[in-house]
């Protein structure tokens, strides 16, 4: 049976980091983030511009129209979600049954808003991903076209971190450095190989 992962953190924390750590170590990893890409260039945009007219072009969905569109307004982000949330759902449902098949004994989701959607309750164990909250503001402050504004905005919708650590099976701590982080999850697939999906066990906890 495969194990559930869940991996989640919040923005500029490692997270996507340390999915690609995960997947060098040969264990599966299902990329919501990813996944709501490729929806918004095929399947989705459609349903995206017929909600939010204007928002979509030869390419697809027009993520920074989109994001103008929705960014502060709850209820179109409300009315957003209800369109890319059950999309993405199927896809991680057929990423799982090809793990399954295949006998992978273990398999990660990267689900960013995992706990605020609920998604942990799919999940054998969780992992958050963290780091001092000064690294974390200068690694988002340093993305292109952030401001002060925007990171707060993405901020607050976020579950805190202490919450997250409190609620984790494992932590990956990113602000020690990648040398660090990837003994962390090589630790993490070790104490989970061979476990029975829903095994988890106290003693195989890193927190």
């Amino acid at each position: 049976m495969t194990f559930i992962l869940g991996l989640t953190g919040s923005i500029g924390m490692g997270k996507s980091t340390t999915a690609a750590m995960f997947r060098r170590q040969g264990v599966p990893v299902h990329d919501a983030d990813a996944a709501v890409h490729r929806l918004y260039r095929g399947e989705a945009a459609g349903l995206i511009e017929a909600a939010f007219p204007g928002t979509t072009g030869d390419e697809g969905v027009d993520r920074q129209k989109l994001g103008a569109a929705v960014l502060g307004k709850p209820e179109a982000l409300r009315r957003l979600e209800a369109i890319v949330h059950p999309l993405v759902r199927r896809e991680e449902e057929r990423f799982l049954a090809s793990c399954r098949r295949t006998g992978a004994s273990l398999a990660v989701l990267d689900i960013p808003l995992l706990f605020e959607t609920g998604g942990d309750g799919r999940c054998d164990a969780v992992l958050v991903v963290t780091a001092d909250p000064d690294i974390q503001k200068a690694r988002v402050m340093a993305r292109p076209g952030m401001t002060e504004e925007r990171f707060a905005m993405i901020h607050v919708k976020q579950m805190p971190d202490a919450e997250k650590r409190r609620r984790a099976h494992f932590l990956v701590d990113t602000s020690r450095g990648l040398a660090a982080a990837e003994a962390q999850v090589a630790s993490i697939v070790r104490a989970l190989a061979g476990r029975p999906g829903g095994a988890l066990s106290q003693e195989g906890t890193a927190c």
